[in-house]
């Protein structure tokens, strides 16, 4: 029997996380082109067609884990270029829906930086690696080929329009304006379905000069949350240190309770959520930039794997999915997706039949996961539109309340908190024996009132002294117990991809 010969060439429709990652995961295989419609910044800097780049991104562990395999020893090369790895919970004063997470040795880790400076480190790696390409001022126009078989692309260079450019697969990463979905539907191909929900999200970040000694002490990341189980818009703050001594602030708002881009309201509306915290850590800084506002913050999948798409095409990253920025979701959910489909790869082969349409399914779990962890908070925001919560939601949303309300007091819960968060385990992870034990003798009521910053903290931030609830102890917390059952929480057994549906998400 003749075997299908391997690809000769891909291309990669866009230049952002995903595709680069994308481009690397093929490069062991085959020569990669990456198309992009803007040009590459040989380092950190802003791109036209990453307007959302401007707000705060933080790399949860379980993506930063994955990218380094991917790319190994990327880490590295973050923190060498000004980007912060932060232990969480203790790097973080975070203020859940139920309450202050205490500040307990390290679960689970993010990076912390600008997403100019997060891609280009990863672009220079890439664009280094032997048979990738890159075609710049790039716009694709419409995919080759048929509804059996995707062929190549057609794009508009600078130097011709309508150019062929064939490959052996294509691979959308191009994105939340993905076009993707048009272009096979131009092929004959039928039956792609769309999901969207939409809270209404607005979100508006400024940039200020950190005080005098905060980076060098590390200051925490600050953030505040909202509530959705109370009939009110949903408003956020948070602060995240970042690389060259600043502070990047976001403020956020669902419908009917929104940030705007006047730069006097900026702190006022920081100081008016649920803790006025991180207003009171802007006041009097110095701002760096103007404020910048972006709207069209909708939850939107596209159920590829659900279609019988053509041999030859993958969608990935953003173009299959993209959730509201709050929860931090989409850069992880990415790398997790491209790992995923290294494996395939590695098992079968690129030429193997259907190979589109298996590593779309590849995907699908991991897109889930975080699909339902966005979404089942965003439709109880007001005026939200789209799906509604599934029969039974209600019965685990009081678990997991459960749950989040017991990690502001025993340890064991907060590591499974942020060990779900950060997307290092399912959320089956929380059903485990251990962690349901945890749970059912948990406090009901948290035991901070207030921000657990460090006095050293307070005072290189201009705050007068806390009260004693504002207490920094480790002893605030559980971290002693009668032996649960078998199963401890630390455990990362290989649990099956499931949903889940947390009320109040770190950022």
């Amino acid at each position: 029997m003749t075997q299908p010969s391997p690809p000769r060439h891909a291309v990669v429709i866009g230049g952002s996380l995903s595709g680069l990652l994308a481009a690397a995961v093929l490069a062991e295989y085959t020569t990669v082109t990456v198309i992009d419609a803007d040009p590459l910044p040989e380092g950190p800097a802003p791109r036209r067609g990453l307007p959302q780049a401007r707000h705060t991104h933080l790399l949860w562990s379980g993506g930063a884990r994955a990218i380094e395999r991917i790319l190994p020893g990327i880490t590295d090369d973050w923190t060498a270029a000004g980007a912060i790895r932060r232990s969480l919970p203790t790097d973080l004063v975070t203020k859940t829906a139920q309450g202050w997470i205490p500040r307990v040795g390290e679960k689970q880790f993010n990076i912390s930086c600008s997403r100019d400076l997060l891609d280009s480190v990863i672009r220079a790696r890439v664009t280094g690696l032997k048979g990738i390409s890159t075609l710049q001022r790039s716009r694709v126009r419409a995919l080759e080929g048929t509804a059996a078989r995707v062929t190549g692309v057609l794009v508009d260079t600078p130097e011709e329009e309508g150019r062929l450019l064939t490959a052996d697969l294509v691979i959308d990463a191009s994105g939340r304006g993905s076009r993707a979905r048009t272009w096979l539907q131009a092929l004959g191909v039928t039956g792609i379905r769309q999901a969207e929900v939409d809270s209404g999200l607005v979100y508006a970040t400024r940039i200020f000069e950190a005080p005098a000694g905060a980076h060098e002490m590390g200051f925490p990341i600050v953030n505040v949350q909202s509530d959705p189980r109370v009939p009110v818009p949903g408003r956020t703050a948070t602060i995240v240190p970042i690389e060259n001594g600043q502070w990047q602030a976001t403020l956020s708002g669902t419908r009917g309770g929104q940030p705007t881009g006047d730069p006097d309201r900026f702190i006022p509306f920081a100081k008016d959520i649920r803790d006025p915290i991180v207003g009171e850590l802007l006041e009097g800084k110095k701002p760096l930039t103007d404020v910048a506002v972006t709207q069209g913050t909708a939850n939107r999948r596209i159920y590829f794997e659900k279609a019988e798409l053509p041999d030859g095409f993958i969608a990935v990253g953003d173009s299959v999915a993209t959730f509201n920025p709050l929860y931090g979701q989409g850069m992880t959910v990415a790398a997790q997706g491209l790992l995923a489909l290294r494996a395939l790869i590695r098992q079968k082969g690129l030429a193997h039949p259907g190979f589109g349409r298996e590593a779309q399914r590849a995907i699908a779990p991991l897109v889930s996961t975080a699909w339902e962890l966005a979404t089942s908070q965003d439709i109880l925001y007001p005026g939200a539109t789209g799906m509604k919560p599934r029969a039974g939601t209600g019965a685990l949303n009081a678990y997991v309340n459960r749950l989040m309300t017991g990690a502001t007091t025993d340890e064991a819960l907060t590591a499974a908190l942020f060990k779900v968060l950060t997307m290092s385990s399912a959320p089956t992870h929380w059903l485990q024996p251990s962690v349901v034990w945890h749970v059912l003798r948990a406090s009901d009521r948290g035991a901070l009132t207030a921000p657990p910053l460090t006095a050293a903290e307070r005072a290189v931030a201009g705050l007068g002294p806390a009260g004693p609830a504002a207490a920094v102890a480790t002893n605030q917390v559980e971290t002693t117990a009668p032996a649960a059952p078998a199963d401890p929480v630390g455990t990362d057994p290989a649990d099956p991809v499931g949903p889940a549906d947390p009320v109040g998400q770190v950022r």
